[in-house]
């Protein structure tokens, strides 16, 4: 016996179990691309790995699948396997259990993170950023506080450096008026 990369059935031959062409994927006589070359391939991996096809079969169709020219060939070799998961008629689809949802992100308060820079600035700029740092760290903890928005801990950071360099500035200003009256 001979062995023969083609499937004992024909295109041709109409019933007896034999796999039709596709209906609604275009026209059958249109050349098929990579793409669709590897989707019926994976079609007939997950056929395979289902049990559906036994191994000769297998690489025969794997085979046909990548000399296949049209689209129409490659239905054919697919006709008889599921195309992946479908609806069961009768049967509603379960809505996911919210907890396998993801959590939602609270959205990150802007003026925390202006703070948080303004704050991260105040060593660059001699502390210059020090005065919109805790302006705006105190707008946003007040927002944080009456919306639920996250970046408590970034309105926190911009507080924390620009009451520092702020601080730096009064101590500085202090010890130069100091100087001035004593040497002045």
């Amino acid at each position: 016996m001979s062995y023969s990369p083609y499937p004992q059935w024909q295109p041709w031959q109409q019933g007896h179990g034999v796999p039709q062409p596709w209906a609604g994927q275009g026209v059958p006589s249109m050349l098929a691309s990579h793409a669709d070359r590897e989707r019926a391939v994976d079609v007939l991996r997950a056929g395979y790995g289902e049990g559906r096809l036994e191994k000769p079969e297998f690489d025969r169709r794997v085979a046909r699948a990548y000399a296949a020219r049209t689209v129409g060939e490659l239905a054919l070799l697919v006709a008889d396997l599921p195309q992946g998961p479908a609806a069961h008629a009768g049967h509603p689809v379960p809505a996911v259990p919210a907890v396998f949802l993801p959590a939602p992100r609270a959205r990150v308060n802007g003026k925390a993170v202006a703070s948080a820079v303004c704050g991260g600035l105040c060593l660059v700029t001699l502390g210059l950023t020090g005065i919109p740092a805790v302006i705006l760290g105190h707008a946003a903890r007040a927002e944080i506080s009456r919306t639920g928005e996250a970046g408590d801990g970034l309105a926190l950071t911009g507080l924390a450096l620009g009451w520092l360099a702020n601080g730096v500035w009064a101590v500085v200003m202090m010890l130069s008026f100091a100087l001035a009256l004593a040497f002045g």
